[in-house]
């Protein structure tokens, strides 16, 4: 493992992975543009992640329904977040695949990914991430299913 701090270590200790670490992890390890969309974990579990995307106009199309690239980003964050708990911390990964179905269009509301992950081995990691509004309707807006490569070993 590797801290999120970037040193080579034996990065957390297991269930040391908690909001805070969330935090962080948002702060230190994702590229610029995707803590530009001011992700905020909303909550940890032991198998999965809650995170929360405030609305903004600059993730909507001409319509004002925020873009599938935002939603794809959003999905894909907050799956590494669940891994990075059920791994009991984070660990270099790759997205390997991930397939994403729009439901429904979200306009001019926060919304929240739910990640799961489905299975944890020592080279993959398989979740399932459910996207929806956060004004309280739980109609998901979108479905995703992910895989990633874990770089154990930081290759």
């Amino acid at each position: 493992m590797i801290d999120i701090n970037g040193a080579k270590g034996e990065g957390m200790l297991m269930g040391a992975f908690d909001k805070a670490a969330g935090d962080e992890l948002l702060a230190t390890v994702f590229a610029g543009w995707v803590q530009d969309l001011a992700l905020t974990v909303e909550e940890l579990r032991s198998d999965g992640a809650v995170l929360r995307l405030p609305f903004s106009d600059k993730l909507c199309r001409d319509n004002g329904v925020v873009c599938g690239q935002a939603l794809m980003s959003f999905a894909d964050t907050a799956m590494v977040l669940a891994i990075s708990a059920a791994a009991g911390g984070y660990l270099p990964m790759t997205t390997v695949d991930q397939t994403i179905h729009f439901l429904r269009p979200a306009a001019r509301v926060d919304l929240l990914a739910a990640a799961q992950v489905v299975r944890l081995g020592r080279t993959m990691a398989f979740g399932s991430v459910s996207i929806t509004a956060a004004d309280g309707d739980r109609k998901p807006v979108a479905l995703a299913q992910t895989a990633y490569a874990l770089m154990r070993d930081g290759k």
